[in-house]
């Protein structure tokens, strides 16, 4: 294939951060056939720095910035970013625009219409607001937002199936818009598990429970803090490692205080195989989730979850077999985590088998082959033969 016979794909998202969206998007620049796809990054934010490439295990790539491109809503930036998005646009010429996160997915697909480039317009939702986050005034705009942009969109892609249904009772999109594509990751090597509860200041035959995930509300941390009292009522050597930050960190703080001596607040780690590895079993407390790369990575290194029954959580976790799924309730999810922690023999069986589930059900490989599909599926569309109706 010619160069100039390549699917050019323009991908857009606000933030290259620690984070669900930007682990995808990683996987797809790391494995996307180069040869069949010219697949360039549009972002305002890189974790780590300010330069304009991104740094991957195997190669550097290269990061178009957008200055202005960020996650929250200020007027002047979010109108320069539109306009050099659309000069992007025309400049790049792409057949397929790909936006992924709430700000970058309204930006992107407006800017497609401002530049007048026929691209096919992709949206990814990791997740939604339409849980108890937003007040009733906003969650209502929310919707009409997403209502006016789905008829501005091709495909309506998600992360689970869960999330689609939840959009669809929402009145966002049709379903034939919709495309269902699990995220994949993947695990670097755990350490052996001795060394890592040395670097972590854990005692090595303490039962040790994970949280790994953002230390926000919709996390629901203050869940969290209340399972651990339960389960160090009942099992007083229990330790708890919390790998995440967030707009709550200091919230989190205060509430473990009277449990200070049981919990590693580790802060965000590149070295996440580490607490995996050091931990016995993971847990999610969370209202809102889409399909939480967390719950796939504890699943890789072979570790049973315990989380509660939310968004796509249940098609990562399944319930009695790698895992149990709960009501929100502390005292329930402590049993369970209990019950783990006490028997590792089941703790055993239902690691192996969230290992054999997630290595195939959520790997890198089939998240490219996925959207492959999709880009291939789009190539040639233009805006006038599949637009909304």
């Amino acid at each position: 294939m010619k160069p100039d016979d390549r699917i050019r794909v323009m991908e857009i998202i606000a933030r290259m951060n620690v984070s669900g969206p930007a682990t995808q998007v990683t996987g797809l620049c790391e494995r996307l056939n180069p040869v069949e796809f010219d697949h360039r990054l549009y972002t305002g934010y890189v974790d780590g720095g300010e330069g304009d490439h991104l740094q991957l295990r195997d190669a550097t790539i290269p990061v178009h910035r957008v200055p202005g491109l960020g996650r929250a809503i200020r007027p002047a930036d979010d109108y320069r970013a539109l306009f050099r998005l659309a000069n992007a646009m025309r400049d790049f010429k792409p057949h397929i625009v790909h936006t992924r996160t709430t700000k970058a997915g309204t930006l992107g697909r407006l800017a497609v219409r401002l530049s007048g480039v026929p691209a096919a317009r992709v949206h990814t939702y990791h997740g939604h607001l339409l849980d108890g986050r937003l007040t009733r005034p906003r969650r209502a705009l929310y919707v009409r937002i997403e209502r006016r942009l789905a008829k501005m969109t091709d495909r309506l892609v998600t992360v689970g199936a869960r999330v689609r249904d939840d959009l669809l009772a929402a009145g966002i999109g049709r379903p034939e818009q919709y495309v269902v594509i699990p995220p994949g990751t993947g695990l670097g090597p755990l350490p052996e598990r001795a060394r890592a509860r040395a670097a972590l200041g854990v005692p090595r035959d303490a039962p040790v429970v994970a949280y790994v995930g953002r230390l926000m509300k919709a996390k629901r941390p203050d869940r969290l803090a209340a399972v651990a009292a339960a389960v160090l009522a009942r099992l007083p050597g229990a330790r708890f490692l919390v790998c995440g930050g967030g707009e709550l960190k200091e919230e989190v703080e205060r509430a473990v205080m009277p449990m200070w001596d049981s919990f590693r607040l580790l802060g965000w780690r590149r070295d996440v195989e580490t607490v995996y590895a050091a931990a016995d079993v993971v847990l999610l407390t969370s209202d809102s989730e889409g399909t939480p790369l967390a719950l796939v990575e504890a699943g890789m290194a072979g570790l049973p979850v315990v989380a509660t029954r939310v968004g796509s959580v249940p098609e990562v976790v399944l319930d009695r077999r790698t895992g149990f799924l709960t009501d929100p309730d502390p005292d329930e999810m402590a049993d369970h985590v209990v019950r783990l922690l006490v028997d590792p023999g089941l703790a055993r069986r239902m690691g192996e088998a969230a290992r054999t589930w997630t290595e195939r059900a959520f790997c890198v490989d089939r998240l490219v082959a996925d959207t492959e599909a999709l880009y291939r599926s789009l190539r040639g569309t233009a805006r006038s033969e599949v637009g909304s109706r």
